[in-house]
């Protein structure tokens, strides 16, 4: 009976807490580390070692299958915010990707078409086919087992934890707020938020308008306030020589020189979302100035901040609503006409990937030459911080 009750290890109650909460830390680590910045994104390579670890792990507390995870994911990004996504609540409602994020998993995981498509280049070798893969439900079996054993009774609790982990905390949570609620650091395409600073609960997943705006990226966090364990494991295992890091953001750096040339093109296109984020916050208090000056009927409740965000955004993702109140802003002021056409012109700069890197160049200097030339000084200086652009690819 001492055995049913305490299980092998005979733990107490702090005991057991601190194992459950290892388990399932280990799971998020698994899956951010291995399923999504390794495998669906190839942002860091580990040591074969690590990710047959992560691998087995993944079997005994998920049941999930690489291939089938990593397409859905790249689904996901693909096709963001429609309704091909996968689990999108902008499409399908917060309360059912909230709800029912594993039923969408599922449902998603049948797509045949779909797995050849998007999960390209996952573990095929001998286990993955005849283990992992055929046998999917063996392994949170043998771990429900493995539970009682070390912990007794309160062992079955302890799986129930385990299995609603991913559900809940990934499915649900990150797939359902991290679409809905939250900051964003950058106006990129889609509707992904960062739920807080500091991604820990949740493996660093919590920064995920960070994730999507730079989708490769091994590392989540990009200003100094954030912090991203997922990001630490990876810094820990690289110290230890059992992980590789291939890709992440590039930050902005700033260099001595006005000469226009390939490279600095290249360092806008590389951080084109922070230089929008810049645009936006240079010109804030002309806006606000100019603002003042003019009468109109937006009913908005802050004109100056609604149009920073709108120069944030590039222009191709304004709604029907935005579009009309920025007509009916721009159309009274030359001045925020000018801010916004320079705005839009230079989006068509940096996603003109079909022109040479000469003729961007050339783009470029024009396009400083007439911000120069605008006798509107926030333009000035923004553009003398375009001609001193350079990409910091330093993790």
């Amino acid at each position: 009976m001492d055995f049913l009750s305490h299980g092998l290890l005979n733990l107490p109650w702090w005991g057991v807490l601190l194992c459950a909460l290892a388990f399932t830390q280990t799971t998020i680590a698994a899956v951010t580390l291995y399923l999504h910045r390794s495998q669906a994104h190839r942002g860091v390579d580990f040591h074969p070692l690590v990710s047959h670890f992560f691998r087995f792990w993944l079997w005994l507390t998920t049941g999930m299958v690489t291939k089938e995870w990593v397409a859905i994911h790249r689904k996901h990004h693909a096709r963001c915010e429609t309704e091909a996504d996968p689990h999108s609540p902008q499409v399908l409602g917060l309360k059912k990707v909230l709800a029912e994020g594993s039923e969408l998993y599922r449902a998603a995981a049948k797509d045949e078409a779909m797995l050849v498509q998007f999960g390209k280049g996952t573990p095929d070798d001998w286990m993955e086919r005849n283990v992992y893969t055929r046998h999917s439900t063996v392994g949170i079996t043998i771990m429900f087992i493995v539970n009682v054993l070390l912990f007794g009774v309160i062992g079955i609790a302890i799986w129930a934890v385990q299995m609603a982990w991913i559900p809940i905390w990934a499915a649900g949570v990150i797939n359902g707020l991290g679409h809905y609620f939250g900051y964003r650091n950058f106006e990129n395409e889609d509707a992904s938020t960062n739920l807080i600073p500091w991604g820990f609960w949740i493996g660093g997943e919590e920064l995920h308008n960070n994730h999507h705006t730079f989708g490769t990226s091994c590392k989540f966090s990009y200003h100094w306030y954030e912090f991203d364990i997922g990001w630490m494991y990876i810094c820990i295992l690289r110290s230890l020589k059992l992980a590789q890091v291939r890709k992440v953001a590039p930050k902005l750096g700033l260099q001595a020189q006005h000469t226009l040339s390939v490279d600095t093109v290249q360092a806008i296109i590389h951080n084109r979302y922070l230089l929008a984020m810049r645009y936006s916050k240079q010109l804030h208090s002309d806006l606000a100035a100019e603002m003042a000056k003019i009468k109109h009927d937006i009913t908005l409740p802050d004109p100056a901040k609604a149009f920073a965000k709108w120069l944030q955004k590039e222009p191709a993702l304004l709604n029907a609503a935005e579009q009309q109140q920025l007509q009916a802003l721009t159309a009274q002021s030359p001045m925020l006409d000018k801010i916004y056409r320079m705005r839009r012109d230079l989006s068509e700069l940096w996603g003109r990937s079909s022109l040479s890197s000469e003729e961007l160049v050339q783009k470029l200097q024009a396009w400083c030459q007439q911000a120069e030339n605008s006798g509107i000084e926030a333009l000035s200086r923004y553009a003398q911080v375009l001609r001193q652009a350079k990409t910091i690819q330093a993790a």
